[in-house]
C-alpha cells in the first residue's frame, strides 16, 4: 500500500459523512484508502492551516493538538465498526486509551495516514482498536482505544 494522495479512494469525505456523526471542525478523515468492514482501515487525514485550532496552538508555530490525532485515529477505528451488521444502533464513545505515544509534531502540510485494526469486540458493545498514524511513512502516534456504546 502506498501512501501516496494518488491512493485509490475507497470512501470518499461525503461518504465518511454518512456513517460518522463528526461534522466540522471535528470531521477529522479526509478519505479512506484502504477498508475491510469489522477488520482494519487505513485512512487520509489532510492538515491544513486553515483548520481553527491553528489560531490559538500555536500562535508563529502550528502544531496539532495531539487530542486531534486520537481523535482522527478514534474515528478511523469507528469506521471498522459502522458497516459490521448486526450492531445496536447508538454512538460509540471513548471508553479507554492505552500506550498513547507521540512521536514527532504534526504541522500544516502534513498529511496523516491512519492504520486502525479492530482487536475486539466484546458483546457488541466495547471494543478495542490498534491505531497509529504515520507521516512520510514516519511514525507519529500509536496506541490503542477503547470505546463503548451509547444507547
Amino acid at each position: 500500500m502506498t501512501d501516496s494522495p494518488a491512493a485509490d479512494i475507497v470512501l470518499t469525505s461525503e461518504q465518511i459523512a454518512g456513517l460518522l456523526p463528526h461534522r466540522y471542525p471535528f470531521a477529522l478523515v479526509d478519505r479512506v484508502i484502504s477498508h475491510e468492514p469489522g477488520v482494519s482501515a487505513v485512512a487520509i487525514k489532510n492538515v491544513t492551516m486553515n483548520e481553527p485550532q491553528f489560531q490559538g496552538h500555536f500562535p508563529g508555530r502550528p502544531l496539532m493538538p495531539g487530542v486531534l490525532i486520537v481523535e482522527s485515529m478514534a474515528q478511523v477505528g469507528g469506521l471498522i465498526v459502522t458497516q459490521m451488521p448486526d450492531l445496536p444502533k447508538g454512538l460509540f464513545v471513548f471508553a479507554g486509551i492505552d500506550g498513547v505515544r507521540f512521536r514527532r509534531p504534526v504541522v500544516p502540510g502534513d498529511q496523516l495516514v491512519i492504520r486502525c485494526e479492530l482487536l475486539s469486540l466484546k458483546r457488541k458493545r466495547f471494543g478495542k482498536v490498534k491505531a497509529e498514524a504515520t507521516v512520510n511513512d514516519e511514525l507519529v502516534c500509536s496506541g490503542n482505544l477503547m470505546f463503548s456504546l451509547v444507547d
